[in-house]
């Protein structure tokens, strides 16, 4: 498996090798002692997944704050979807900087985005399925949190199919991240 860096520090892409012959391919997507030597050690104690019916569907930016942070190991099993992670670690000089990948099947993608990291996506392609795997905790509604999708200072390049009418009610009401409160510290 392939492990690739970005600029803001902890994200990173897992490419895994697909082998192939004329009925398909067979891929290793994930292996918990690879993971630890590449990332680190985390524990995953849930796996999630989600269908957008509607190519352009917008989901996020969602996290969890602490004690109940999480974080996601994200892939693409039907369709294609933009993922991103937008770093919220307060005192990080990558503070309010995003990276995005697009997932689909056939290129097998996956992003890890850690804890610290607000996420979101926008489906490609109608019927887009995203599962993911999480550590950390299990879901806490008391430590569901969001920032908006939209906000300029982050200034995220949405694709050109993104359509903000595919929000939940949720998701439309996240504040700006200037008025999030520094729910996680940047440490070296």
């Amino acid at each position: 498996m392939e492990v690739q860096t970005y600029a803001i520090a902890g994200v990173k892409l897992l490419i895994p090798r697909h082998i192939g012959d004329d009925r398909g391919y067979f891929a290793e997507t994930f292996r918990a002692d690879l993971f630890a030597e590449q990332i680190g050690e985390y524990s995953f104690l849930q796996d999630n997944e989600s269908r957008s019916a509607k190519a352009g569907t917008i989901r996020g930016l969602h996290f969890q704050s602490e004690p109940y942070a999480q974080g996601k190991l994200v892939r693409c099993t039907a369709g294609a979807l933009f993922d991103v992670a937008i770093d919220i670690r307060q005192g990080s000089p990558t503070y309010g900087q995003w990276v995005a990948e697009t997932l689909t099947p056939d290129n097998g993608k996956q992003l890890w985005i850690p804890p610290g990291f607000a996420h979101g996506l926008c489906s490609l392609e109608p019927d887009t399925v995203i599962a993911y795997k999480v550590t950390g905790s299990y879901y806490s509604v008391e430590c569901d949190r969001g920032i908006a999708w939209n906000d300029p200072a982050i200034g995220i390049q949405w694709p050109d199919a993104a359509d903000p009418e595919t929000l939940s009610a949720k998701d439309r009401n996240h504040p700006l991240l200037a008025d999030l409160p520094a729910y996680f510290s940047w440490s070296n």
